[in-house]
This record gives C-alpha cells, sequence and structure tokens, in this order.
C-alpha cells in the first residue's frame, strides 16, 4: 500500500542533504510511476529465449558467461545479442575511476559490512514493494538469513575487488549472473495469474531496481560518513561511478543511474517517498535481520559476543535509519553509543593515521583483514553460491 505520509517520514532524514525543492516533480513522479512497469528488456529476451522459445539452453549461458560468447559455435541469436550487449561498454565508463572507486569503497572495512546490513539491507525493508519476491525465495529466517548477508557480501567483495569489473572478473561475472537471475524471476512471478501488476508494478522493475542501486551506492556514502569515514568529492564520484557500471550491467535503465552524488541523493529521497510502506513482509525480514548476530558461532565467550553483535546492530539502525525508520520497522530503539565510537575510531584513522608516511597503506591493509574476518564469521566463512539459475525458474 502506498503511504506517502508514512514514507515521507521514513525518508526525511534525507531530505536535509537535498537543499532546496526537494520535491519530486510533476514529471518525475510520473517517470517514477511508469518504472514500475518497467522491466529490463534484453534479460526479459533471454528469458523467452530459454522458457517459450527453447533456442538457448543454460548450460550454454554459463558457458558463454564464464568463457565468452566465442566458446560457443554457431550461439543462438538471442543469447549473442544478450552478450553482445554487454561487450559493448558504454562510453562513459573509465577504467581509471572504476578502480578508484573500488579502493575507496573497500577501505571502509568493517563498517562497510555494517552498513551494507544495519543501513542498506535493513533500510531497504521500508520499501515494501520487492519483498513478496523475496519472501518467495524462502531466504526468510535464521541460517536463510545470514546465507543471504553472506552472499550481498560475496558479491560486494567482487565488485569491489581490484579488477573485479573486468570481462573475466568475478564481479562482472557475478553481477551479469544476477540480472539473469532477476529476469527469470520476473518472468516466473509476471506469468503467476496471482500476480498483480496493474496494482503492484512488474514483480523486478525499474523503480525497486534503482532504489536497491541507491542503497548501495548513494545511502551507503552517505551511512559511513555518519560513521566517521571521510570522502573527497574525487572519492565520491569514483564510487558513485563505479556503482553506475555495476547498475547498467545489472540491467537498470541509464535513466537511473546517478552520476553524481547529488543527482543520487535525489534520487532515493524521491523512491523512498513513492514506495509503499512497511508491511508483514517487511516486518518478518527485519526481525530475522536483527536476530541473525544470535546465530553466528564464536570460539570464545560466545554468549558476550552474541549480545554485544546484537546490541551493536540495534545502535546502528536507530543511527542510520532514524527513529521513523525503525520504528516502522518495529525494531527496537537504542543509544548512539556504537556509532559514536566509530566516528571517533575512524576519524583517527582516516584523517589522522592515513596522512602520515605509510599510513594509507596501513588503512588499507587493516580494512581487507576487517573484510575478511567478517566473512569469515558469517557461516563460518562458508562461500555460498548466488542464486543458482535453473531452466524451471
Amino acid at each position: 500500500m502506498r503511504d506517502p505520509i508514512s514514507a515521507g517520514r521514513v525518508a526525511a532524514p534525507l531530505r536535509l542533504f537535498l537543499g532546496a525543492a526537494p520535491d519530486p516533480t510533476y514529471e518525475e513522479r510520473d517517470r517514477l510511476g511508469r518504472a514500475l512497469l518497467e522491466r529490463d528488456e534484453p534479460g526479459d529476451a533471454l528469458v523467452r529465449a530459454v522458457r517459450e522459445d527453447h533456442v538457448v539452453s543454460m548450460p550454454m549461458f554459463r558457458e558463454a558467461l564464464e568463457r565468452g560468447i566465442e566458446s560457443i559455435p554457431d550461439a543462438p541469436e538471442p543469447l549473442r545479442e544478450f552478450f553482445g550487449l554487454l561487450a559493448r561498454t558504454p562510453d562513459w565508463v573509465d577504467e581509471q575511476k572504476l578502480a578508484h572507486g573500488a579502493r575507496v569503497l573497500r577501505r571502509a572495512g568493517l563498517d562497510a559490512s555494517l552498513v551494507l546490513g544495519y543501513g542498506s539491507l535493513l533500510g531497504g525493508y521500508n520499501n515494501s514493494g520487492p519483498l513478496p519476491v523475496l519472501m518467495a525465495s524462502g531466504k526468510l529466517t535464521g541460517e536463510q538469513t545470514l546465507r543471504r548477508v553472506s552472499e550481498t557480501s560475496v558479491w560486494w567483495r567482487a565488485v569491489t575487488a581490484p579488477g573485479g569489473l573486468d570481462r573475466d572478473g568475478e564481479g562482472w561475472k557475478l553481477t551479469v549472473h544476477v540480472r539473469a537471475m532477476h529476469a527469470f524471476l520476473n518472468y516466473q512471478h509476471e506469468h503467476d495469474p496471482t500476480w498483480r501488476s496493474d496494482r503492484l508494478g512488474l514483480p523486478i522493475n525499474q523503480f525497486d531496481q534503482a532504489g536497491t542501486l541507491g542503497l548501495f551506492s548513494t545511502t551507503f556514502l552517505i551511512h559511513t560518513r555518519v560513521l566517521g569515514i571521510p570522502y573527497s568529492k574525487r572519492d565520491a564520484d569514483a564510487a558513485m561511478h563505479l556503482w553506475c557500471y555495476v547498475g547498467w550491467l545489472m540491467g537498470v535503465d541509464e535513466h537511473w543511474l546517478p552520476f553524481t552524488e547529488a543527482a543520487g541523493r535525489r534520487m532515493i529521497y524521491h523512491i523512498g517517498t513513492a514506495s509503499p510502506a512497511a508491511d508483514a513482509n517487511s516486518l518478518a525480514l527485519a526481525k530475522s535481520l536483527i536476530d541473525s548476530p544470535k546465530l553466528i558461532r564464536h570460539k570464545n565467550f560466545q554468549r558476550i559476543r552474541r549480545t554485544y553483535d546484537y546490541e551493536r546492530g540495534l545502535s546502528l539502525a536507530t543511527t542510520l535509519l532514524g527513529p521513523a525508520g525503525v520504528l516502522a520497522l518495529r525494531v527496537p530503539m537504542r543509544p548512539p553509543w556504537y556509532p559514536v565510537w566509530r566516528a571517533v575510531a575512524n576519524t583517527v584513522k582516516h584523517r589522522g593515521i592515513a596522512r602520515l608516511p605509510g599510513g594509507q597503506r596501513w588503512v588499507d591493509a587493516r580494512a581487507e583483514r576487517q573484510l575478511d574476518d567478517a566473512h569469515r564469521r558469517l557461516l563460518g566463512g562458508e562461500r555460498p553460491p548466488i542464486g543458482r539459475i535453473t531452466h524451471s525458474e
């Protein structure tokens, strides 16, 4: 249900970053509405070639993804067109900015993992629009929530790794894999007679995809700044550039790619105020995510560490999402003790130590160790497969 009053309260903190005339114009509201009925058309054409025309098989897709379309003799035209599109990298893509953006993002270290969980994923549940598809996947409670967080972590680390977005990079392959998975899921639900596209929009649509991209780009930068991580304009531009390319690979229309932070903030605010309010799905997913630290295994002081991680998550969620954001999800509020500590520690690290001779190398190396440690704690370091695609999807 679209509730502009509730959505406005949840999105209100973003309004502080927009300056004059933050509200959408008539044309912008109209474009947001149309985006609900717009899909990734190249991805949909690929799915129809598999599901309806039976000229492309999933082994063909996986072979082309892993080794290139040239590895398939007499490749079917729909498959050739899909990978041909991906090979035509837009003129605006700058390889140096991609590499710079990746370094900037990974520099957040532990804070990257925490912000992705308690800012991006949790905050995204306030938009209930895409949640029926997620609920249908079964990744709702307990171990499945940890698995979903781990999948997101694996993908994020891949796209920000050195060379990760090269054609042979793991980040490029995983992103294209996820694009195909989304196309199959959209096809499956769109052809389900119980799905009401006239009321809900398409199952996976440009509105929701643009919102998700904004959570990983614009919102991530805002939230890590709250935790004391500084970004120069050049740093922020590079990070946004990387996510624009990831969004393009994912099938997000170029209209919704936020090439600047200012554009990204305006876009994510407009999407937030136009999103359907949190519902029962939102509450179930939020509770599962908030409770997930209780399932992480520790070698020593397990009860104490689980309690600490749980309270840390609540403190982060309250600060990053704001009171309205956590209350809408029925997440318990806590004082900002952890964000304050991180802001102090990051100020010392990034504005002090990093400016000393060799300091930036130390900061970067420490961030990499933190990312490795955070991943090892999730599912004991298991690397889950990301959304296996089958012919029946």
